[in-house]
């Protein structure tokens, strides 16, 4: 187990590791780590750390063939404003893979990274504060 310092980690399989490093920190606020492009890169956001791992990366050579597409995970992103963050997006004509989605909990929208992995844009409920 690492300390909980360290940041948690979470891999997307990428086709163009270039392309995904522009895509998370140019859109999503991400800051590179490093980079091996194109084999890998890291950038980072908070406490996440998200590996970015092209087709010539060890992490994306041990997957196995009938598993290497993305899939219906995704990376969950807290915005403080949903509505301001999908007009932003679209005014750098990125699309979104969802309606906004509305729930007891909040409201979220998916959008899609170059490679076609998933990103949970997230704006929680105000919630009354219990002490007043």
């Amino acid at each position: 187990m690492t300390a909980p310092d360290h940041h948690a980690s979470v891999r997307y399989l990428v086709d163009d590791v270039q392309a995904a490093i522009d895509f998370y920190t140019t859109h999503l606020g991400f800051k590179l780590n490093t980079s091996a492009a194109p084999a890998f890169a890291d950038v980072v956001r908070g406490p996440l750390r998200l590996l970015l791992s092209g087709p010539a990366s060890s992490g994306a050579r041990a997957t196995p063939d009938e598993s290497n597409t993305a899939g219906r995970n995704r990376i969950h992103l807290v915005v403080d404003d949903l509505d301001k963050e999908i007009t932003r997006l679209r005014d750098a004509d990125l699309s979104f893979r969802s309606d906004v989605v509305a729930g007891p909990g909040g409201r979220q929208i998916l959008l899609a990274d170059p490679a076609g992995n998933l990103i949970e844009l997230f704006q929680p409920a105000h919630r009354p504060d219990p002490l007043t």
